[in-house]
């Protein structure tokens, strides 16, 4: 990343971002709006960024030529997911601003490195063990078990993820995820989850969105939930600092979610982080005055931070293309129509071609002037489209 006394990059330059899915698409919006252009790059012809960008470059994440022409037109870069190669992020930081930088877009793509440099930073995080060779697998303590083992690299929304009770499911579960560089994480008595989305500018200020209460089914988020008293203050406070400590500690600048599990005593471990905007904070497009979004653009172009507010109680609803076969087998189109006849029902739909079970669509954001309204409200949009909402 550049120096803390690089010049502002004002709107009307072009800003560049390396992945065409939505929450690509969804940074673009915010550019947009703020009168910025935009360049996504991204092989996908269809891809839901480089529909709406004024730019498209159709390549892939470490084509040379591609890279290039990204950095000919743009003023500045960011990533809209963590496993674009952490080498083209740096490659692309020769010439010109990008933000998160390679170096913690790598510590992100590995859970080995992740779960290190939370315990460098002094966070708490679930008790684990690194397994690379035979000889770590065959050092395992056994109170580390029941356990879930995860691939180091490459693993998102519960994918490359097996749980396992005995020393002898361990080794058969290393054996089915190809004896690649593992972690093994000791399972722990959860009574939920949450997350902090921080913002942290060239300059170092931090600024945070609150914290987000979330629920999570088959491994991907259903539901978040934000509004005073959420979580109890003194958890909430833990988990906003814990979060500050993990992006100083990076020096990280751009958008940084941390995700934790708030184990039933009340105490958080970290989880894992994401060096992105994250669908837990897609409320605040609605709900704050500043969204995750626009943080984003304002960290990678040197524009000042403002601490966001949450003007509203809002609650987030996944949308999954389970939604669309709701009656069989044929797409059919959820009735949007009567959700959104419901008051403060914001619909996102991300443009995707095609819609797929298990596949994000869209997310339902829905505000209200509190946090029983939020959730009833919640309820009556859940139940028109058939979501499983709490």
């Amino acid at each position: 990343m550049s120096a803390p006394d690089s010049p502002v990059i004002l709107p009307g330059a072009t800003l560049g971002v390396l992945g065409g899915g939505q929450l690509g698409r969804m940074f673009a919006h915010a550019a947009q709006a703020m009168g910025y252009f935009t360049a996504v790059l991204d092989p996908d012809a269809t891809s839901p960024a480089g529909r709406i960008s004024h730019q498209h470059i159709r390549s892939g994440y470490s084509d040379a030529h591609g890279l290039a022409e990204l950095a000919r037109v743009c003023a500045a870069v960011t990533t809209e997911f963590e496993n674009v190669p952490a080498a083209s992020l740096n490659q692309l930081a020769q010439t010109l601003p990008v933000a998160p930088a390679g170096s913690a877009v790598a510590i992100a793509q590995d859970r080995a490195a992740e779960k290190a440099h939370f315990v460098r930073c002094g966070v708490p995080v679930a008790p684990h063990a690194v397994i690379e060779t035979p000889e770590q697998l065959a050092a395992v303590p056994a109170d580390l078990l029941p356990g879930i083992l995860k691939t180091a690299r490459m693993g998102y929304d519960g994918k490359g993820q097996v749980r396992v009770k005995t020393l002898e499911e361990l080794a058969q579960a290393w054996d089915e995820l190809g004896r690649v560089a593992c972690v093994l994480e000791k399972m722990l008595p959860l009574a939920h989850e949450c997350s902090v989305i921080v913002a942290r500018g060239r300059d170092g200020q931090i600024v945070h969105l609150p914290v987000q209460r979330n629920l999570h089914r088959d491994g991907i988020l259903a539901v978040t939930e934000v509004y005073e008293g959420n979580l109890p203050l003194a958890q909430a406070q833990q988990a906003l600092e814990a979060a500050k400590s993990v992006a100083e500690g990076l020096q990280y600048v751009g958008v940084l979610c941390v995700e934790f599990f708030v184990l039933q005593d009340g105490s958080l471990v970290v989880n894992e982080i994401a060096p992105r905007p994250h669908n837990s904070g897609h409320y605040s497009q609605n709900g704050c005055d500043v969204s995750q979004f626009e943080l984003q653009v304002r960290c990678m172009t040197g524009l000042p931070l403002v601490q966001p507010r949450l003007h509203s109680a809002s609650i987030m609803l996944n949308l999954l293309g389970d939604l669309w076969f709701t009656h069989g087998d044929t797409a059919q189109t959820p009735a949007w129509d009567q959700v959104l006849a419901l008051p403060g029902c914001h619909l996102h739909l991300y443009g995707k071609a095609q819609a797929q079970r298990g596949r994000k669509m869209g997310h339902l954001n829905i505000t209200a002037t509190t946090a029983e309204q939020a959730r009833a409200t919640a309820l009556q949009a859940a139940a028109i489209v058939g979501i499983e909402a709490f």
